[in-house]
């Protein structure tokens, strides 16, 4: 996996993963998302997931946790762009809504209303 160079404007950071997120890519993510999160100002944090070919449990936890902690600190999380198997299995576990994908109705986050 490589994990570029977080870019974005004030406020939001985006983050371009590639290749597979798996156990043995992961603390990348982690480290990319702990270097977001300590941005001062922070208000979004984009994970792009268009060059994302697997994703495993390990992924999803990092980015549920990512997302609390970006709440948790005034922020938030949200997913673009899955490929049709990452979004799968973001469907199958059923956190996509909670990382601000559309649910099967086309709603983001229905729980944030």
């Amino acid at each position: 996996m490589q994990l570029p160079t977080p870019s974005g404007e004030h406020g939001r950071v985006v983050l371009n993963p590639v290749g597979d997120l798996d156990i043995a890519t992961v603390p990348g993510l982690e480290r990319a998302l702990d270097e977001a999160l300590d941005r001062p100002g922070l208000l979004e944090i984009v994970v792009d997931l268009a060059a994302v070919t697997f994703l495993d449990s390990t992924a999803v936890a990092a980015l549920l946790r990512g997302a609390a902690e970006a709440v948790g600190r005034g922020a938030t999380l949200r997913l673009t762009e899955p490929q049709p198997v990452v979004a799968r299995v973001l469907r199958i576990t059923a956190v996509g809504p909670l990382l601000g994908l559309p649910d099967d109705h086309g709603d983001p986050a229905p729980w944030r209303r």
